[in-house]
């Protein structure tokens, strides 16, 4: 999906000074720059992940490309990173963008929730898809998340019922799967991991990480070769046989998911109290 950038609405925290843009498709993005201070190499992982993540049916910001245009950019003065006391100008043309769910001025979205009010998340069970998938895709950093609120209208494990409100946690910020530019698979057992401890408290075996476990070891090739296809090719840039041997990689490391999560496990007993 590309959408043109319309307005800037404000810049954002993190280390990849992305911006809060508005498309005109009506909605709201958060844009990484391809010249952005961690490297280009994170819009490809944050657009593999994206995709990889609606298969899996975890939940997580619909991805688009980002058109910035030259008109855009000269009558947007803001637009700009900056290092140290230089301030350099963003390129135009494509960029990656997170679509901040609902609408900007209606739903307010949380990047915390008091301990009250952990348990009325209503895809509590998404915290273990997740951890499944990080340890999958080499995330060497932490998890974030953000919490809005929305109607659950279908019933489901770990669901509030039919037609009642409920905090919904959606996944956020996978920069650095793939152990960010570095395009390796460090594995250190503790990288992954939300701050929050409650959402591992379930856990008593293998079975709770299912159907992530699955969809993970049968994981279909075609995806991977569609999500590293349609991307812009300057994302790619002159990565593309080392992307190709990276998802290969990818590809080999499905059958290793419960060792890398047993791993997790026994660096950090504490996490998993009902896992015996």
């Amino acid at each position: 999906m590309i959408v043109r950038a319309t307005r800037l609405l404000r810049k954002m925290r993190g280390g990849a000074q992305a911006h809060l843009l508005e498309a005109d498709d009506g909605h709201c993005y958060v844009v990484k720059f391809t010249n952005n201070p961690q490297h280009r190499r994170i819009l490809v992982n944050e657009w593999i992940a994206s995709r990889f993540l609606a298969y899996l049916q975890i939940n997580a910001p619909a991805p688009a490309i980002v058109d910035l245009s030259p008109e855009f950019l000269s009558q947007t003065k803001g637009v700009h990173l900056q290092l140290g006391s230089t301030l350099v100008p963003v390129p135009s043309g494509r960029h990656f963008g997170s679509r901040v769910p609902g609408e900007l001025n209606r739903m307010s979205v949380y990047d915390f929730l008091p301990d009250i009010l952990l348990n009325k998340v209503g895809n509590r069970s998404d915290f273990l898809g997740i951890l499944a998938f990080d340890k999958w895709m080499g995330n060497s950093d932490a998890r974030q998340c953000v919490f809005y609120r929305a109607v659950v209208r279908g019933a489901g494990e770990g669901n509030e019922e039919p037609g009642r409100p409920a905090w919904i946690a959606t996944m956020i910020d996978h920069g650095f799967v793939f152990d960010g530019p570095n395009w390796s698979f460090v594995d250190a057992p503790l990288a992954g991991l939300y701050h929050r401890p409650v959402f591992y408290e379930p856990v008593r075996s293998f079975d709770d990480f299912q159907p992530w476990i699955d969809r993970i070891l049968h994981f279909p090739e075609h995806i991977v070769d569609t999500a590293l296809r349609s991307m812009p090719s300057d994302w790619v840039d002159q990565d593309h046989d080392a992307s190709e041997a990276l998802l290969e990689k990818l590809l080999r490391r499905r059958n290793r998911i419960e060792s890398l999560l047993y791993a997790l496990r026994s660096a950090r007993v504490t996490l998993f109290p009902n896992w015996k």
